[in-house]
């Protein structure tokens, strides 16, 4: 079968006569190519929602909409699933973390036998269970939220300041970082962005900035914060630099605890904002050189300078807009809308939203080329997207499934570089293979996402009607020869679906 062959995917031909997608008549006008493809990329996928409000709105006043949100209201049932995940337990580590180091401390103060054994279990089951609390918040955010920008936002950051739930007591810790650290600026201000991952127990937990101290320098998050987070590789910064930020970053850290007893003339100076702490008597106070500027001892201000000097470098306005632009347009992304972006970025020292704007607006954002090849968080959410189309689901364990068998789930990667951007990581033959599976398990309603949560009975959801207006509407006009040969030659319309989020075009945008 063609599009089967396309994929990578060896499969049997139907026979054409056997076809069930009958066609469908819409009373609306086709959107012209590049007004899908824009859509597509401002949100996780098409559904009938998103193409109603922006047929309402018209491109400029949508993305007015989007980048300033004032209607985040989910569909009842979800926004329920929502409060019930946020009320379920504390998310702020000043609560989570003392009774979490009790807990382990006394699970290792056992004696070896079951009962040591069933205390580290259940500690362990907990961790899963809040670090999977964390994922269901963000993927039925990210499906049903209309603030789609937001939403991709909220992922795309969560990715650039990635930390790993598996580290220490990081899977306790995700939600709050998602909630408080990472959503309140995915739009707004990036040094307040950064400012806000750099206090947060995850961030500091990860990269280990709480064990820096002076005269026990840990280089680590000093050098991602750099490299990763706002200069890029090859931002112009020296190892000197790095050792210089190390010393600004020391006494940054952590405390769940009560505050430590400090010299009087270092009280005025420490800082507790929940379990983030700025502890002087860690603090190296000795003058440093960042990037040819001189910092002086000053506590907590020195990492306020040194983040507002970082981040106001012409390096930082690149990397962060060419991040951006690979993200949304392409995997080698036209460096005239990368130098565009960059200056609307300086000028507006840093604001998100509008750096977004000069991206979204630009000739290049659609201009014609191969498309941007999704990656499996924006492949399966459009996928389920166009299929339920606003349908509310009740059990996200399939989303999470799925895109752990396509090496994406949020909070997974390993190490600090966040999971990749370009195409070369997600096209693998294997890769391909299995989002045919998942593409076969939606088309055929072989899922349990409209189950209890969890559950692993019988499937009972139906398949989804695809060939619908929606298709017709902003799918179909732009499906290549060789798709529609290959849905013609479907024998049901379970298998038309499956070929249809398989094609290539549900895999481009």
């Amino acid at each position: 079968m063609v599009l089967l062959a396309a994929l990578g995917v060896a499969a049997c031909a139907a026979p054409a006569s056997r076809t069930s997608a009958p066609p469908a008549a819409t009373d609306l006008a086709a959107l012209k190519r590049g007004d899908a493809v824009w859509l597509e990329r401002v949100s996780f996928g098409l559904d009938s929602g998103t193409v109603a409000a922006w047929r309402r709105l018209g491109r400029e006043r949508y993305l007015d909409e989007q980048l300033a949100p004032t209607n985040e209201a989910l569909p009842a049932p979800i926004a329920a699933q929502v409060h019930s995940l946020l009320q379920a337990q504390p998310h702020d580590p000043a609560q989570i973390l003392p009774g979490l180091h009790q807990r382990r401390k006394a699970a290792n103060a056992m004696t070896d036998g079951p009962d040591r054994d069933q205390a580290r279990k259940a500690l362990n089951e907990d961790g899963n269970r809040a670090a999977y609390q964390a994922v269901r918040l963000q993927l039925l955010r990210a499906v049903y939220s209309p603030a789609q920008l937001r939403e991709q936002m909220v992922w795309f950051w969560l990715n650039h300041f990635s930390v790993f739930q598996y580290k220490s007591d990081l899977r306790w810790l995700v939600a709050d970082y998602e909630e408080h650290a990472i959503r309140p600026h995915a739009l707004g201000n990036f040094r307040e962005l950064v400012l806000a991952t750099l206090e947060h127990p995850a961030m500091l937990q990860y990269l280990d900035n709480a064990q820096n101290a002076a005269g026990h320098i840990n280089e680590n998050y000093a050098r991602e914060l750099m490299e990763l987070h706002t200069l890029g590789v090859n931002g112009g910064y020296t190892q000197q630099d790095v050792q210089q930020l190390a010393r600004v970053l020391t006494g940054v850290g952590i405390n769940a605890g009560p505050a430590p007893r400090l010299r009087p003339q270092w009280q005025q100076l420490y800082l507790r904002r929940g379990a983030f702490e700025f502890n002087p008597a860690r603090h190296d106070f000795s003058p440093k050189v960042l990037l040819g500027h001189n910092i002086q001892p000053q506590g907590f201000a020195e990492v306020q300078q040194a983040v507002t000097l970082i981040v106001r470098q012409k390096a930082c306005a690149r990397f962060i807009s060419r991040e951006l632009a690979t993200y949304f347009v392409g995997d080698i992304p036209p460096p005239r809308l990368v130098e565009a972006m960059a200056q609307t970025f300086q000028k507006t020292d840093g604001d998100i939203a509008a750096t977004l704007r000069t991206l979204f607006l630009a000739d290049e954002f659609t201009a014609p080329g191969a498309g941007k090849f999704k990656d499996p968080m924006r492949y399966v959410l459009s996928a389920v997207r166009v299929a339920y189309d606003g349908r509310t689901i009740s059990n996200t364990r399939p989303l999470l499934d799925w895109l752990n068998a396509l090496g994406e789930a949020p909070f997974a990667h390993q190490t600090p570089d966040g999971y990749p951007l370009t195409a070369a990581s997600w096209a693998s033959p294997g890769q391909m293979s299995r989002r045919f599976e998942i593409a076969r398990a939606i088309g055929t309603g072989n899922v349990h996402l409209f189950d209890p949560q969890d559950s692993a009975s019988a499937p009972t959801a139906g398949f989804p009607q695809l060939s619908n207006r929606l298709y017709y509407e902003a799918i179909e006009p732009f499906l290549a020869a060789k798709t529609r040969a290959a849905l013609a030659q479907a024998s049901s319309p379970q298998e038309w679906n499956t070929f249809l989020l398989a094609a290539p075009e549900m895999n481009y945008e």
